[in-house]
């Protein structure tokens, strides 16, 4: 019994002195690599470019070869960074750089300002090679096309759209080469599929790019849909049937005077709906020799009214010279 509390007393300071000499190993290594970071180096790390503000109509040629090697000079905690992830520089196309009729030129010496607001205060820029960079370029065609909706939408009995589906945008910018532009007069959207609509509609639709040329750049990828939709209902009204176009050697009388149109309409707007807003014509310059009919049509109805039918097929006459 005794020898075994001695050894677990043994076991027990070995493991603290393990532990100490743990913490004062990582203690040293801890302030070593403060003093390291501390101190003042120089180094040269290589960066991509990273291109900004190029024209639309413009298409920058891709050049992998187009880096910079910068030398700097900092503190070893600044270039941490440097060492964990592949730096960039960011060259702005709008500024700080020459254009000719086939290629940008950019220069240190021009937008070194520039480049330098890009570093920390306390970092130095001891070199920059090459001295300069060309970046040849083609011109791009950019045409607006309109946006196509497809859709697959069934609403529930009694509903309906109140006005017309909306598409945010409804048009869309491409960039890419003139000839295949030539040929594209619209951008279709995926199939939109709802059933049994009762509400007011708000979806974002993704539009069919992924069949198209893939140097084509588009100003949006995706839309949104709106549409408002109500309950509906039926309504019939009587409508004065009006004669035209009668030479006017010709007097004529015919029956009925008057025709039942049916309608279909919002709940909300059923009660402002009057036969005033109504026009029913029959058009005597369209009659078919040995015809003894017209025919009626409507032509005026309100914007709230979605489908109509007259119920009087024919509108009968006789002439009364």
């Amino acid at each position: 019994m005794l020898n075994k509390i001695k050894l677990e007393f043994l076991s027990f300071i070995k493991t603290k002195k393990i532990n100490i000499f743990l913490l004062f190993l990582a203690l040293a290594f801890g302030i070593l690599l403060l003093t390291k970071l501390s101190k003042s180096y120089t180094n040269t790390f290589v960066f991509n470019i990273d291109k900004i503000n190029i024209p639309e109509e413009e298409v920058i040629l891709n050049d992998t070869s187009q880096v910079l090697e910068i030398t700097i000079k900092t503190y070893g905690f600044d270039l941490l960074q440097y060492h964990f992830s592949k730096p960039k520089i960011r060259i702005d196309f709008s500024k700080h750089i020459d254009k000719t009729d086939s290629a940008y030129i950019w220069s240190k010496n021009k937008a070194f300002a520039a480049l330098h607001n890009q570093f920390n205060k306390n970092i130095e820029l001891v070199n920059i090679v090459p001295d300069s960079l060309w970046f040849a370029y083609d011109v791009n065609a950019v045409k607006t096309v309109p946006i196509k909706l497809l859709s697959k939408i069934s609403y529930s009995p009694g509903y309906n759209l109140t006005d017309n589906i909306v598409l945010q945008p409804d048009s869309v910018k491409i960039i890419g080469a003139k000839a295949i532009l030539d040929k594209m007069d619209k951008i279709e959207t995926d199939t939109i599929t709802l059933s049994n609509v009762n509400q007011n509609i708000s979806k974002s639709i993704n539009l069919k790019l992924d069949d198209l040329a893939k140097d084509l750049k588009f100003s949006v990828h995706k839309i949104d849909v709106e549409a408002k939709v109500e309950k509906y209902t039926e309504g019939t009204l009587p409508i004065v049937v009006q004669i035209i176009n009668v030479p006017v050697d010709i007097k004529l009388k015919h029956f009925p005077k008057t025709v039942n149109v049916s309608y279909y309409t919002s709940l909300a707007k059923f009660n402002s709906i009057e036969a005033k807003d109504f026009k029913v014509i029959c058009d005597y310059s369209k009659l078919v020799k040995g015809q003894t009919y017209l025919v009626p049509k409507l032509d005026k109805k309100p914007e709230a009214v979605k489908h109509f039918k007259i119920k009087q097929e024919f509108i009968e006459f006789i002439i009364t010279e």
